[in-house]
């Protein structure tokens, strides 16, 4: 039988496990969504890293330092300092706010303050951004499952559907983050194991230059900016910040991840350097797809070793998917419908959530590197709000209207029409647009 079925089957049955062994019959929200906030700093971390390090990795970003060579590093590596440097600013903040006022889905931060239209327009506009990003981990999963299962692409779209439904019902927060924990360990011993064959094989490293044809000016901002507040836009690792069981946990978390995120992506990306030295050289294929790229690496490979890294990326990707559909329910169950105590209405979520994304990866959207991107740069009409949230003491349902509408009808049309340096226009719209609201709300307090 196919080795990587057998290791595909007891990695279900492990998870599986898992989710039945923390599945309690009767919890509330709060154990659901974010694990009771009794999350040690280490899983914390663990967590948090499995959820942002995502089949964009080893799929997407193994390609892009393929054909682009450094700056594909230069630019994950601002994904990383910007957020170290947002999560020791404003993570504790949000936190100590989490904690006071009993919050549990992100959006909340926003009803809180703007009122509760502001959470239910930023529950649609991240269920928008985000089911193209999750499917884009579908897709990494099907594309594996057909190289090593020997499974069309829908049939391994479905099988990766079911998987991420299944866990997330079954164990919430705590069994994710307990089987995330595993998997980030996991994750980064195999990209390890798989930097030294690449190194010994291709004995070399091809870096190209920077600024270049594909890494403009213009080309590597655009990129740049949604990546680098990615830890205060995207809604499912906002929610992480919530479930560390103490400030102590919270500091180890934001260390732990640090330290996780800068070998990681350095291990990541000279995997694509080697491999292009060996592209170069004649000892290695030209590859057209850059997603396909790591693909071409592990045919080369040992099944020793070219198993553990396909599995290391399924373990990346069902991480992502399952926080991003976990936090999506919590926002649609307390924002949308103001279920709250109703663990049962989260469930019938996560099934529909779960459908979207399976259908929506049936379209094979573009490269994932763009999916990811591109879901990022509508987030950022999330910005002012949190900017508003914490600097000033003022400012209403107008501001956040106005702020989320404005930025997510730019990201939008900018995308579609290919501008240039389209994400720091959107991000100007969202920031004019909220300073505008924050005027008219403050007009209309003095008027009354």
């Amino acid at each position: 039988m196919n080795p990587f079925l057998i290791l595909l089957g007891l990695y279900v049955i492990a998870g599986s496990a898992v989710a039945l062994i923390v599945h309690r019959a009767r919890q509330s929200q709060e154990d659901y969504f974010i694990g009771g906030r009794r999350i040690g700093g280490v899983v914390s971390a663990l967590t948090y890293a499995a959820t942002t390090y995502s089949a964009f990795m080893m799929v997407g970003l193994v390609g892009l330092s393929f054909q682009t060579g450094i700056g594909a590093l230069i630019f994950e590596l601002s994904y990383l300092v910007g957020t170290v440097i947002l999560l020791m600013v404003y993570g504790r903040k949000i936190w100590t706010m989490g904690r006071e006022k009993g919050l549990i889905s992100p959006m909340e931060l926003f009803s809180w303050r703007y009122g509760r239209f502001s959470g239910i327009l930023g529950t649609v506009i991240a269920i928008l951004a985000l089911i193209p990003y999750t499917s884009g981990q579908v897709i990494g999963l099907a594309l594996i499952f057909r190289s090593f299962g020997g499974f069309n692409f829908t049939t391994g779209a479905v099988f990766a559907a079911v998987i991420v439904a299944f866990w997330a019902l079954l164990g919430g927060l705590r069994g994710v983050a307990i089987t995330d924990a595993f998997q980030g360990i996991f994750m980064i011993l195999s990209a390890l194991a798989g930097f030294f064959w690449v190194h010994g094989r291709f004995q070399g490293i091809e870096v190209q230059r920077f600024p270049s044809e594909f890494w403009t000016t213009s080309q590597f901002i655009n990129f740049t900016l949604p990546w680098f507040f990615f830890a205060l836009t995207n809604p499912q690792v906002v929610q992480r910040l919530f479930i560390p069981k103490d400030r102590k946990a919270l500091n180890r978390m934001i260390l732990y991840f640090a330290l996780f995120g800068l070998l990681y992506t350095l291990i990541v990306t000279f995997i694509g350097f080697f491999a292009r030295h060996g592209a170069e050289s004649g000892a290695f294929p030209s590859a057209s797809e850059r997603d396909s790229v790591i693909i071409s690496i592990l045919s080369m490979m040992g099944s020793w070793l070219s198993i553990p890294i396909a599995l290391s990326i399924i373990f990346a990707a069902v991480s992502t998917a399952n926080s991003i559909i976990l936090t999506l329910s919590s926002m649609v169950v307390r924002d949308l419908f103001q279920a709250k105590g109703k663990v049962w209405i989260g469930r019938t979520v996560i099934l529909l959530l779960t459908l979207l994304v399976f259908l929506f990866s049936l379209l094979r959207p573009n490269y994932i590197v763009e999916l990811s991107v591109a879901s990022s740069s509508i987030l950022l009409c999330f910005l002012p709000l949190l900017f508003g949230l914490f600097h000033l003491k003022q400012g209403g349902a107008l501001a956040a209207s106005f702020s989320l509408i404005a930025g997510t009808g730019a990201a939008l049309i900018l995308r579609v029409s290919g501008v240039q340096l389209s994400s720091v226009y959107t991000l100007l719209a969202a920031f004019s647009a909220f300073f505008l609201g924050y005027l008219l709300d403050r007009a209309v307090q003095r008027g009354t």
